[in-house]
């Protein structure tokens, strides 16, 4: 029978010693391990996380044509397969944040702003609502009545009515046609105070036909007003 000397039997009890730390230190495998430290992947993700190119910008991304999601709310808004719903959709296809009811609610905002901006003779107002050629036709119109000594009195009560009627694209431009119907008192008064026009004690029924456009290419979110007509 074999027998182990003093020094082989030193170094077996060393290496047991050993294991039974290694054990206590390292812990043992429950299969829920997390997995080995990988430093390219781990800077790469360090990176992401804390470094965000500042030339980049998150753009929306351009939905194909076909895709009922991108035009719900407009089927919602004009019966599909109309020429009304069809220009509704270009508009969306240049411009995916588009919503026509969103548009309405604005339009009949800026409605109301530019008849009582008219009234005050409030240019600066306009300015911002019209293009340069109904702006330049408002303000002529202005100029005349101070040129009287004219004033317009005027009470806004409310839209009854606000139908988009058309709607296009034209070339990279976005144009809008609505039909508004609204109720108005309003009364034009000469230099002595008398009225010349209108009533200032009866509310008027008014319909107009109004046209807005925006240029989709820019990044101006403002639609402005680019031509008018009374509907008798």
């Amino acid at each position: 029978m074999g027998f182990f000397d003093f020094g082989t039997i030193f170094f077996l009890i060393a290496a047991v010693v050993i294991f039974f730390q290694l054990r206590n230190v390292l812990g043992r495998r429950t299969g829920s391990e997390r997995p080995p430290f990988d430093p390219y992947t781990a800077s790469r993700t360090e990176k992401d996380a804390t470094q965000k190119p500042e030339n980049v910008v998150s753009l929306p991304r351009k939905r194909m044509p076909g895709e009922t999601e991108t035009y719900a709310a407009i089927d919602a808004f004009a019966k599909p397969d109309t020429d009304l719903n069809k220009g509704l959709r270009a508009i969306k296809d240049n411009d995916p944040s588009f919503d026509p009811k969103v548009f309405v609610d604005g339009a009949k905002m800026a409605y109301e702003m530019i008849v009582m901006a008219y009234a005050d003779g409030d240019r600066k107002t306009l300015k911002n609502l019209l293009s340069r050629e109904v702006f330049d036709g408002f303000v002529a119109a202005i100029g005349d009545r101070e040129a009287k000594a004219e004033k317009i009195q005027s009470s806004f009560v409310g839209i009854d009515k606000a139908d988009i009627v058309s709607a296009e694209m034209k070339g990279g431009e976005a144009h809008i046609t609505l039909r508004i119907v609204s109720e108005l008192i309003s009364a034009t008064r000469d230099k002595a105070g008398a009225v010349i026009d209108g009533d200032p004690e009866t509310v008027a029924e008014v319909k107009d036909v109004w046209t807005f456009a925006r240029d989709t290419r820019s990044r101006d979110p403002n639609w402005k007003l680019v031509a008018t007509e009374e509907e008798d």
